[in-house]
């Protein structure tokens, strides 16, 4: 099992956030361009799901997977949206996805009085925690080992 990268979105698109730990494969364009099309997928895929879901989409778009990787959706009542990118193997990243909201997020950018709401998180101390809390998972493997 192993953790690709990560993404975190205000509501209205800003990336907030973005890490990598295992990605071999590069797409070859600026992480900003990545983070648009990232972004616009999401926003595709959840409006598509919402709008053919027979029963009520109240949990919607959850995840979808490739033969190659599996990328895992949470969106929170804010419209904050977190994504992961991990292996096909990886189990309840769901559960962690969650973690990484009310254990990281709220605590070292909600909490943090000199942390701006809705741009790009510049606290280290974030991003210590939220590394910290990936390589504790059980679904962390660093393949360069």
């Amino acid at each position: 099992m192993t953790i690709h990268n990560l993404y975190i979105f205000s509501r209205t698109g800003v990336l907030l956030h973005y890490a990598e730990w295992n990605r071999q494969n590069k797409s070859g364009i600026t992480n900003e361009e990545e983070s648009k099309l990232m972004y616009g997928m999401l926003f595709s895929i959840k409006s598509f799901v919402n709008k053919i879901s027979p029963l009520d989409p109240k949990e919607g778009f959850l995840y979808y997977k490739t033969s190659k990787y599996t990328l895992h959706y949470l969106e929170t009542p804010t419209g904050l949206k977190f994504v992961l990118n991990t292996d096909n193997q990886s189990q309840n990243v769901r559960e962690l996805l969650q973690q990484l909201y009310s254990q990281v997020y709220l605590e070292y950018v909600v909490k943090n009085p000199i942390c701006p709401m809705n741009e790009p998180i510049q606290s280290e101390l974030f991003k210590l925690k939220v590394d910290e809390l990936m390589k504790k998972s059980p679904i962390f493997l660093n393949r360069s080992l």
